[in-house]
């Protein structure tokens, strides 16, 4: 028998994602995004999310399957993003993914929507080294985690944020300087002619006595706030490239600051930075420095797999059934604050009188 082949499925948030793994290589990957219909409003709406995943589920499979040169009778497994995420567009992509797991005959896994982000750098890099720590750092999580073996044992919490995640503090500053949705991008671009030390935006939970692992980021937006509402104000002109260099150099700060305190303390050489943020071009870059000057071996996935993605599902998917895993049972449902313990993900319907498992 063959090296099983993976069929991801992701659809937590504004992107549809099919990507296709087999025994740790990638052999597909196509994304389908919603962002665009959501720009308009400054952040995604589940209702047109769930819609737009609708229409985008069956063609992105197919592409995928059409690039990987394979049919859905040669998959051995399918994958899917059970939680976390918006609860409607979690629901449809379970209902393909059951779907097509039915239609080919194969096992269905039930995959936790963070573990998929630490598992897509071992597809560019190989297996994670055990242990490791990983910052996850996206629109909606700000993590830092001890992972040993992500699929067999359970993932440590070292800290996580106490509010405003990352890239949800981007989002938030880039609309009060003007800039358009999604706000992370935005904030790169205008960065690149900004002084990041032209306002001293603070460290959030650096000072001796704080929690050396928690992320907090609503003060920092709430400064970013109050140091425009000044400018105008007073009538001055607001540079908004040093305001976005400035803001995007503090949140790098504390996040490499913390993630290197943490392969400190839990004596580990390998630093994995993964989700939405890791594409920013400051985190990646201090992330590198502090990395070097440690000597501590850094893994960022490609950008193209930190967004979303059914890869990075697919991958936790082959690591599952390599690892002998037992798939889920044919009632899995969706669990869209389902907190990161475990890679696999399996939650079942509540009944009444009993609450959901």
């Amino acid at each position: 028998m063959g090296k099983p082949v993976v069929l991801g499925i992701e659809s937590s948030c504004d992107e549809t994602g099919a990507g296709i793994v087999r025994d740790g290589e990638l052999l597909a990957h196509v994304v389908a995004s919603s962002m665009d219909e959501h720009a308009r409003y400054g952040g995604v709406v589940p209702e047109i999310a769930a819609r737009a995943h609708l229409h985008a589920f069956n063609p992105v499979v197919r592409q995928a399957l059409d690039k990987a040169g394979l049919r859905l009778t040669q998959i051995d497994a399918v994958a899917v993003t059970t939680g976390p995420g918006l609860s409607g567009a979690l629901q449809v992509g379970l209902a393909g993914a059951k779907t097509l797991a039915y239609s080919a005959g194969v096992p269905l896994y039930g995959v936790h929507h963070l573990a998929g982000h630490v598992a897509a750098d071992t597809l560019e890099h190989g297996p994670l080294p055990e242990p490791c720590v990983v910052l996850i750092v996206s629109g909606g999580h700000t993590s830092l985690l001890l992972v040993r073996d992500l699929v067999r044992e359970p993932i440590l919490h070292l800290g996580d944020t106490l509010d405003d995640a990352a890239g949800e503090c981007f989002d938030k500053v880039a609309r009060i300087l003007g800039l358009p949705y999604p706000g992370g991008p935005a904030i790169d671009r205008a960065a690149r002619d900004g002084d990041p030390r032209a306002v001293a935006f603070p460290r959030p939970l650096t000072r001796p006595g704080d929690d050396p692992y928690a992320f907090s980021f609503s003060g920092l937006k709430t400064a970013a706030a109050r140091w425009a509402e000044r400018h105008r104000l007073r009538g001055e002109r607001l540079s908004v490239a040093d305001g976005a260099a400035a803001l995007q150099e503090a949140v790098a700060d504390v996040l490499t600051r913390k993630a290197l305190a943490a392969c400190r303390a839990y004596d580990v050489r390998t630093l994995v930075v993964v989700g939405g943020v890791a594409a920013n071009s400051r985190v990646r870059g201090l992330a590198e420095e502090r990395c070097a000057a440690a000597g501590v071996e850094l893994r960022v996935p490609p950008m193209t797999l930190c967004t979303d993605n059914g890869a990075m599902i697919a991958a936790v998917g082959d690591l599952l059934v390599r690892s002998g895993a037992e798939p889920a049972p044919l009632n899995v449902s969706v669990d869209p604050s389902a907190p990161l313990e475990y890679a696999s993900l399996t939650p079942l319907p509540s009944a009444p009188g009993r609450a959901a498992a």
